[in-house]
């Protein structure tokens, strides 16, 4: 069955970096799109970037510079670089399988001032 799988979340401080990594199985990975959305509490989900199978990227302005989506097709592994991080950043990030109902359980990402 699909599954998607994220780590690499926890604590750090405003201005540190963190990168996330969300392995996928189940499914042909190398013609699949991704993206990595996050949920603060009591705000909705939003996306945060994704991916295509050739590789073109996506970001929403709140990212866009600091946050970088890649994906290592020999591993089924997609990941997000996170530089700069804010306070407004805190969230739990989830990984996608787009056009697909597919989502993992969430990492979470805590950026303390």
């Amino acid at each position: 069955q699909v599954q998607l799988v994220e780590s690499g979340g926890g604590p750090v401080q405003a201005g540190g970096s963190l990168r996330l990594s969300c392995v996928a199985s189940g499914f042909i990975f190398g013609t699949s799109a991704f993206a990595w959305h996050r949920q603060a509490p009591g705000k909705q989900r939003e996306l945060v970037a994704s991916i295509e199978a050739p590789g073109n990227t996506n970001y929403p302005d709140s990212v866009k510079g600091r946050f970088i989506i890649s994906r290592d097709d020999t591993k089924n592994t997609i990941y997000l670089q996170m530089n700069d991080l804010k306070p407004e950043d805190t969230a739990v990030y989830y990984c996608k399988l787009l056009r697909s109902p597919y989502w993992g359980r969430g990492t979470q990402v805590t950026v303390s001032s």
